[in-house]
Formats: C-alpha cells, structure tokens, sequence
C-alpha cells in the first residue's frame, strides 16, 4: 500500500485476520484495501499479495483446511482446500503460531465496513494442518540445502508447540541436525 508500509506488517495482517477468526486472501486483500481508503492512500495489490506470501510462509498466517474452520457455527464453508493451490484467493487463512497479532490503525471498524459472517477456527485441526505443513516445508528446505528457510523453520518449531498442544520435537530434532552437518 502506498505510504503505509505498516498495513502490510505480517503481525497487522495476523491482527486483521485474528478481529474474524479467519479469511479468504481476497478478504484479506479487500479489508486491507478499506483500509487504505480510510487512510486516503492507495493499494499495490502485487505488495498486499506479496505481505500476505511473506505472512503465510513466516507462519504468521496459515492456510487453514476446510475441516478446521467454521461459517456462521453451523459447520459449514465455501473455501478452497490449501492443498489445491495455497495461493488461491479463496484459501482461508488463520493466524498462526508464529504471530503476535496487532491492528492497525482503523482495523477496528472492519467488522462493520466488511460483510463476513461469524466464523471459528477448529484450533485441533488447524495445528495438525500446521505441524504437517512445517514437516513438508523442513523436508523441502533440507532438499534444497536452504540453511536460511531452516532457520526460520527451527523458531517456527518452537512457536507451534507454545501455540498448539504439538510435538514438533521431531521436525526440529531433524532441522537443527542439517543445520549442524
């Protein structure tokens, strides 16, 4: 967004995300563009979407699969399954475990500029979600000898485990012994 950096932060995002329980990353994209209207600013939708990539693989946000979450409490969603593209715009996206949500200025008034019904999370099915996806991504950083993606992913072992009731000691037991050899 154009002269407002802050709107982007990964814990902003997270802060957004957190005033719903959850969103789509065109909801997500959309509150963060009312955002920018209120602050008279414009929004580079490539820099939204590139905050919300950094939040999503710094595990500020997660994907979230549509058995972990809740529409208007009757079990119920319209959202695509991450594992057919987490990217997609219709992927809903949780805080995660490595977040420490805030809000931005004027972000408390989106529940009432947004049209978003009630919504849950199933925090038991979205931290397996999470520590598999953190699996996944410590085996596909090892594979590509990326020390610095496993850096990040060895805090991120910590931040599950005080987020969720996970043992992520395997993941990271296997992260730190690639990051010795």
């Amino acid at each position: 967004m154009a002269d407002a950096p802050g709107v982007a932060a990964r814990d902003d995002l997270a802060g957004v995300v957190d005033l719903f329980g959850w969103l789509t990353r065109a909801e997500l994209a959309r509150a963060l563009s009312e955002l920018a209207f209120k602050r008279r600013t414009e929004v580079d939708d490539a820099a939204v979407a590139a905050a919300i990539d950094v939040a999503v693989a710094e595990y500020a946000l997660v994907p979230a699969p549509p058995e972990a979450i809740d529409e208007a409490g009757d079990g119920s969603t319209d959202v695509a399954d991450p594992e057919d593209g987490p990217d997609a715009d219709e992927v809903a996206l949780a805080v995660g475990p490595a977040a420490f949500p805030s809000l931005p200025e004027g972000a408390s008034d989106l529940p009432h500029i947004l049209d978003v019904p009630e919504r849950g999370v199933d925090r038991e099915a979205l931290s397996a979600a999470v520590l598999a996806r953190l699996s996944e991504d410590a085996v596909a950083a090892i594979r590509d000898g990326d020390a610095d993606r496993l850096e990040v992913l060895a805090d991120v072992t910590y931040d599950v485990e005080a987020w969720a009731p996970v043992d992520a000691g395997d993941v990271r037991e296997r992260i730190v012994a690639e990051l010795e050899s």
